[in-house]
């Protein structure tokens, strides 16, 4: 898709972090943007914001592990904004428990959030956007994805769903106008990754906007940053069990 046929976008987890940054970023682009997350009153100064700066956004209190009301929300800011050309199911958790204490109450918000929200998020208007014969939907996964990690089992494994959900997508809508983007980073400066003791190759939340709006407007396929980190990820996916087992096990 072309920069100037993206006109309107939809981004979850939009109070803080990623979301917010690309909500600036697509904003002072001239994109209406609407902007969804729990946090009512971070969604309102960030819309204020981006009005004092020229720009236009509306704001859309969701909790996206409720995937009836995600779905509802996103179909009504596509009612109000005349189409949505943009979705970025962007909102996710990432619980961290080492798994001989895991049980299914640890799991069941990663789950809730980021695999049945994000599945509402990108589905909610995606028969609108057939029948339109364009649109554009972006998932935000993450290089944890790509391999089951130490004490993130349910963070790993949801991502690893949604990454491979969305490369189906993908395949299926080749021809129908609507394109499909996958956004794996590493290390983003979050409130999510605040309380990490090792982040590296971390970068910050304007810099992951800048480029996940770059392979968004070029129609990428994925894009997985920062180029060191999806290097060492690379070389990981490529691991024998036997050496990855090895390599990854935590020491307690």
């Amino acid at each position: 898709m072309a920069n100037d046929s993206i006109r309107t976008a939809f981004i979850t987890g939009a109070s803080s972090g990623i979301g917010a940054a690309l909500a600036r970023h697509l904003a002072a682009e001239g994109i209406t943007v609407a902007l969804a997350a729990r946090r009512e009153e971070q969604l309102q100064q960030l819309a204020d914001e981006i009005a004092s700066a020229g720009g236009t956004a509306s704001i859309h209190p969701l909790d996206v592990s409720d995937p009836e009301a995600t779905e509802a929300t996103v179909r009504q800011a596509d009612d109000a904004l005349g189409g949505l050309d943009l979705v970025v199911a962007n909102a996710g958790v990432a619980p961290s428990r080492w798994s001989g204490k895991l049980c299914w109450a640890d799991c069941t918000n990663a789950l809730a959030v980021n695999v049945a929200g994000a599945t509402a998020t990108l589905t909610a208007v995606l028969p609108r956007m057939i029948e339109r014969k364009r649109g554009h939907l972006v998932g935000v996964t993450s290089i944890a994805g790509l391999r089951g990690l130490p004490k993130m089992a349910a963070y790993s494994a949801s991502k690893a769903y949604l990454r491979v959900f969305l490369e189906s997508l993908r395949l299926d809508l080749h021809g129908t106008g609507v394109c499909v983007t996958e956004i794996r980073p590493g290390y983003v400066q979050t409130p999510m990754t605040k309380d990490n003791t090792s982040t590296p190759f971390v970068v910050s939340a304007e810099d992951a906007a800048a480029r996940i709006w770059k392979a968004t407007r070029s129609g990428r396929a994925v894009l997985t940053f920062p180029l060191p980190m999806a290097g060492a990820a690379g070389l990981l996916s490529a691991l024998p069990n036997a050496l990855y087992d090895v390599t990854m096990r935590p020491r307690r």
